[in-house]
């Protein structure tokens, strides 16, 4: 008995399945909670090297209960696969957050949308190239995972990027002439 052509299409039917449901997933969090997925766009956008090492520590804080949980029997394993459903649940509001950005920085590209209809954009455009085969899979999926945890946690703490000084901007602005009067 090996695998058949039916095990092939069910699987291919349950992958095409998720990748549609996926962006409305993005959606969802959006429009539930727009302030959570507003901060998480913002760390993205603003701090992305903090939000990826953030990322990491959360993933290397949870991994190791994780672990000692997952190797025991019973009811352990049961909590060990809650905290893994928690995780991915709390990183989907960080790839909310991506989504929002990406939506973003394409209606600044000329991309006519509504916010809503620019996150929907962003989340298929961030979907596709993470299933982009090799690259996509091993590379992007695990920096996105890690980016979401990242800025889903900076999110949950209410942890905003701090403002720059407004003076210290408008100083190294340089200052803008007026126009000539126009004859």
């Amino acid at each position: 008995m090996g695998i058949g052509i039916g095990d092939v299409t069910t699987v291919f039917a349950i992958l095409a399945a998720l990748g549609i449901v996926f962006p409305g997933l993005l959606l969802a969090w959006f429009l539930l909670i727009p302030d959570m997925v507003e901060r998480s766009r913002e760390r993205v956008s603003q701090t992305p090297w903090k939000t990826l090492l953030l990322g990491l520590l959360v993933l290397f804080v949870v991994s190791v209960p994780f672990a000692i949980l997952n190797a025991m029997a019973g009811p352990f394993q049961f909590v060990a696969y809650t905290v893994l459903f928690v995780l991915l649940t709390i990183a989907t509001i960080g790839a909310a957050g991506i989504a929002a950005l990406m939506g973003e920085r394409l209606r600044g590209q000329g991309v006519r949308a509504t916010s809503p209809g620019a996150l929907l954009r962003g989340a298929v455009v961030l979907e596709f190239a993470v299933v982009f085969p090799i690259l996509g899979w091993f590379i992007l999926l695990p920096i996105v995972l890690l980016v979401s945890l990242g800025s889903a946690g900076f999110a949950l703490l209410g942890w905003t990027p701090r403002q720059k000084d407004r003076a210290s901007e408008q100083a190294t602005q340089p200052a803008l002439q007026p126009a000539p009067p126009k004859i």
